[in-house]
């Protein structure tokens, strides 16, 4: 297997285990640790972890090591006030090009949101919701920035969808369904503002609870 192969291929098993919780913000990441778990040397370690530096998920210091990046409630706030401006120009990117098939695509993944109780569950199909209305973009750059952001809030969303309970879970599947009936409408307006308003919403719910942002690991 080739270096870049090798470097991706760690990237992405370190990116799922940050993702999925297994490495919270905070946590320290040891190369020679890693290196010996994966059974690699420590050069495609090492250009892993600069690749999930670049995408916001690992911070590196000079001869100190790499940690799993954290954010405080300001930078928290901010990826979300991007994405609010963001994914309403990616979704119009998208939107034109949704067949029929996708929205009923989308419908079924809704009622799996609604069905399911468990919090990791819920964020592989709300992800994956959001992604399929933005499938059929021709905008690579916008997109990339767009996954970033996502990537890098993961952890908050998974503590506050902890704290929030059924009230705010119902919330999220009326939101949802506003959404999919003004893509079924073609409505890309009602579309473009049903989005914007749903992320607002969560971001300013998310600064009522800076108990999210301090269960970090140290």
């Amino acid at each position: 297997m080739s270096g870049n192969v090798a470097s991706r291929r760690i990237a992405d098993q370190l990116r799922e285990r940050i993702l999925d919780g297994r490495l919270p913000p905070g946590s320290r990441i040891v190369q020679d640790e890693l290196a010996e778990e994966l059974h690699t040397s420590r050069l495609p370690v090492r250009e892993a972890l600069r690749i999930l530096e670049a995408r916001g998920l690992v911070t590196l210091r000079a001869n100190q090591g790499a940690w799993v990046s954290r954010m405080d409630m300001r930078e928290c706030t901010l990826n979300y006030q991007i994405r609010e401006r963001l994914e309403p120009f990616l979704l119009a990117q998208s939107a034109p090009r949704l067949t029929i098939e996708d929205i009923d695509e989308l419908s079924r993944l809704q009622e799996r949101i609604e069905q399911t109780e468990d919090v990791e569950e819920f964020l592989v199909l709300d992800r994956e919701l959001h992604w399929a209305t933005y499938r059929h973009h021709e905008a690579e750059e916008l997109a990339s920035i767009v996954a970033r952001l996502w990537d890098t809030t993961q952890h908050y969303r998974r503590a506050f969808t902890r704290l929030a309970g059924d009230r705010r879970r119902w919330i999220i599947g009326a939101e949802h369904r506003l959404l999919i009936e003004a893509l079924r409408d073609q409505d890309l307006t009602s579309a473009q503002r049903i989005l914007e308003l749903h992320i607002r919403r969560t971001r300013v719910e998310l600064a009522h609870h800076p108990e999210v942002f301090e269960t970090q690991a140290e």
